[in-house]
């Protein structure tokens, strides 16, 4: 990999660049001097399909002009911004310098919006329409594309709304989930709970403890085998929200309900990734976006 880090391969661009500008300016130098005999009939002698000959009339004068204009504005370019390699400019640009400098200037523009907000607590918050008008576009330009723009969820995407959380609802635990992100892994565990029957008796007595339908026999053979989750789920399956660990027995599925779905977590595991919003998200903006969710599930009444 150091291979196409190293300094050679700017030198190599660096060349390749300038090589490319000399040899348009040479170019133009050889068909600026260079005299092609004609014959009378002002033609190179060149024909083809029969009857199309060419005739030697020199460039366009507007073409050699364009041509010579464009060359100057590269060097030009060249000097001023990053071009030839890594020499950076005479003016230092970069894209992540320009990035730097719009979001602090957008940041500066919205800093009275929040301004309100910053000494308001969440549940505050989550009742006054403003700031939850404010949330709501954050929501929708942050997280919806993964919690749906309702923030219902998916498979495999959790439901804001219905109160039930795997880390915890408390407006700081949402507060540190957006800001950090959450990593939430099920390993495989078919080999540590047995054979393949024994992974469906313990899919039968998982379904049994939220009350769905379930094969009482299967369950009941199920039950010793779930030692091996207990240690995340607990020996009831309600879970560690220390750990991510979801509630088995509420009846919310998030990686989809019934046999064949809890079969196959149990024998591939998944993970989750909750991407953490601090690179994308000022202090401000997380606080208003925590209450925002946080409101979602608790329904506070309005207030202006």
């Amino acid at each position: 990999m150091s291979d196409f880090t190293s300094d050679f391969w700017s030198y190599y661009v660096a060349g390749l660049t300038l090589v490319s500008i000399l040899a348009c300016i040479l170019l133009l130098w050889i068909s600026g001097t260079t005299k092609v005999k004609a014959r009378d009939d002002n033609t190179t002698g060149h024909v083809w399909d029969g009857d199309l000959r060419e005739m030697n009339n020199p460039l366009p004068r507007w073409w050699v002009y364009l041509f010579v204009i464009t060359v100057v504005f590269s060097l030009i370019y060249g000097v001023l911004y990053p071009t030839f390699g890594k020499y950076q400019g005479v003016l230092g640009w970069s894209s992540t310098g320009q990035h730097t400098a719009e979001v602090a200037k957008v940041e500066k523009a919205i800093a009275p919006i929040y301004a309100r907000f910053t000494g308001m607590t969440p549940q505050q918050l989550a009742g006054d329409a403003p700031a939850m008008a404010v949330g709501e576009r954050l929501f929708m330009n942050n997280c919806a594309q993964c919690h749906g723009s309702d923030a219902r969820g998916a498979r495999g995407f959790p439901n804001l709304t219905d109160g039930d959380w795997l880390w915890g609802g408390d407006p700081a635990v949402i507060k540190a989930t957006l800001t950090e992100g959450r990593t939430g892994v099920m390993p495989p565990m078919a080999a540590a709970v047995g054979s393949a029957d024994d992974v469906r008796n313990v899919a039968h007595y998982v379904l049994s403890l939220s009350g769905s339908p379930h094969d009482p026999v299967r369950a009941f053979s199920g039950k010793p085998k779930f030692a091996v989750c207990a240690a995340c789920h607990g020996m009831d399956g309600k879970g560690n929200q220390a750990m991510g660990a979801p509630n088995l027995s509420d009846g919310t599925w998030l990686h989809g309900w019934g046999e064949e779905a809890i079969v196959r977590a149990v024998t591939k595991g998944f993970t989750n990734q909750m991407p953490a919003q601090a690179g994308k998200l000022n202090a401000d903006q997380i606080h208003v976006l925590t209450s925002y969710v946080w409101g979602m599930s608790n329904k506070p009444g309005a207030t202006n």
